[in-house]
Parts: structure tokens; C-alpha cells; sequence
């Protein structure tokens, strides 16, 4: 089965058997919530919706948006990405990995971010195990 791997240049660090997962953060300077919905496929990640609470500093809303719950929602026209490249600081926060209707910190697969490995790679590879459920 394929999943998602966390980790660095290849070296894997945590893997997860999930086939979607929303990926979700608060931008640095405005503190809004920033969600992409990705699927896990065999040529990399799918990014399939995206979802901004409002608009600021780096955070142009697309002109095909619409407003649903309060956020602004949209599909991103890209390529499957293999691997998805994230700063990872603590002055930002942590990224946070949504499946089976829970979010949870990315610390908690990959330990606390840090400012001497400030980035991580999230990607599909094969994982062994059963989709987490």
C-alpha cells in the first residue's frame, strides 16, 4: 500500500498509511488558518481543495473562489507533488496533519519543529501497513 512519508532528502522519519489528508497551519504574520486537501497517489500528492479563512500579507484569494463556512475555497490547478518542500520553524508553529476527521501537530510523528532543521518533505512512498483508520 502507498502513504505518506515525513522526513528529509529521502531519509524517512515517520510514516503514515493514509490515502488523504488535509494539511493545515496559521500563516506567521496574519494568524489565519490555511487548509490543503491532498490525496496520496502513486505519482506524488494531489493537492485537490484549498481552504483560507481571509486574505493578508502573501495570501492573494483566486478570483475562481467561493466563500463557504466562512472560508475562501478553491482548486489549485498543479502537478502531483513528489516531494511537497514546508519551512518548518518554531517561530511559525507547527504544521498540523488532518485524517479520519482528527487533527493532530506534526510534532507528534516528527518531533518539535527546530530552528536547526527548519524544513521538511512530505511525500508517497510505500508503507507495509494498513490505512489507519
Amino acid at each position: 500500500m502507498i502513504g505518506l512519508c515525513l522526513g528529509l532528502t529521502g531519509a524517512v522519519w515517520a510514516q503514515l498509511p493514509i490515502s488523504h489528508f488535509t494539511l493545515a497551519w496559521n500563516h506567521t504574520i496574519e494568524k489565519i488558518r490555511w487548509e490543503e486537501d491532498y490525496r496520496v497517489t502513486e505519482t506524488g500528492l494531489v493537492l485537490e481543495e484549498a481552504r483560507v479563512r481571509g486574505n493578508g500579507a502573501g495570501m492573494a484569494i483566486p478570483e475562481e473562489a467561493w466563500l463557504k463556512d466562512g472560508s475562501w475555497h478553491y482548486h489549485p490547478k498543479l502537478l502531483p507533488l513528489q516531494p511537497l518542500n514546508l519551512g518548518r520553524t518554531p517561530e511559525a508553529g507547527d504544521y498540523q496533519l488532518c485524517f479520519n476527521n482528527q487533527c493532530r501537530a506534526m510534532s507528534q510523528w516528527v518531533g518539535s519543529p527546530t530552528s536547526s532543521q527548519p524544513f521538511i518533505q512530505l511525500w508517497t512512498c510505500k508503507t507495509g501497513s494498513k490505512e489507519v483508520q
